[in-house]
């Protein structure tokens, strides 16, 4: 599905990865996790093509691939509805299954509003929702559920690990619970 192989890159004088190699096969549940600013989101980045690496080679086989990035990245023209709808059809005919995605992540009643009328918690859980919303082969999340309380986070969570229980996931986290919830084997950065 996806394979990273000695992958490097280096900002300026800091290498941030050096000869990385990862093999995320269909159904795996791969979670990154280590201290903040050791290449966890670089590394995902890379991954996602988002990011041309130095060196090494990066292949994916993923059909449809969605991320959830740390901050939402809604366009901030469209409602939460029209936000889901985009990885849909973009259409009236699928507005109904994207009022649906919103319901499921608890937003029914936010559909119609614009992203800066949502709190940072209420546009993570659009950007979830657009996310699951397309059904990945491969979905790819940056600590995704921090800004939840717990309470909230374990049923997102939850959601979210039935929906891509099929799919590959690649996740960067600093929470072992995430990790369990989502049923990842971890692999810990220095």
């Amino acid at each position: 599905m996806l394979e990273l192989n000695e992958v490097s890159l280096r900002f300026g004088d800091k290498q941030v990865l050096d000869g990385c190699t990862l093999c995320l096969k269909a159904g795996e549940h791969i979670a990154l996790m280590g201290p903040s600013g050791c290449g966890k989101t670089t590394l995902l980045r890379v991954a996602l093509g988002l990011q041309v690496p130095d060196g090494g080679t990066v292949r994916s086989k993923a059909e449809r691939a969605a991320a959830v990035f740390q901050e939402p990245r809604l366009l901030p023209w469209r409602t939460a509805a029209e936000n889901v709808n985009l990885v849909l059809s973009d259409g009236e005919e699928t507005l109904p299954e994207a009022h649906a995605w919103l319901k499921r992540l608890e937003l029914d009643d936010a559909r119609d509003l614009y992203p800066a009328e949502l709190s940072g918690g209420m546009q993570q859980r659009v950007s979830i929702a657009r996310a699951l919303a397309v059904l990945p082969a491969l979905l790819v999340l940056d600590e995704p559920f921090k800004a939840m309380d717990s309470t909230l986070r374990e049923r997102v969570m939850g959601l979210t690990a039935e929906r891509v229980k099929d799919s590959a996931l690649l996740l960067a986290t600093h929470s072992e619970d995430e990790a369990l919830a989502l049923g990842c084997k971890v692999l810990r950065f220095s």
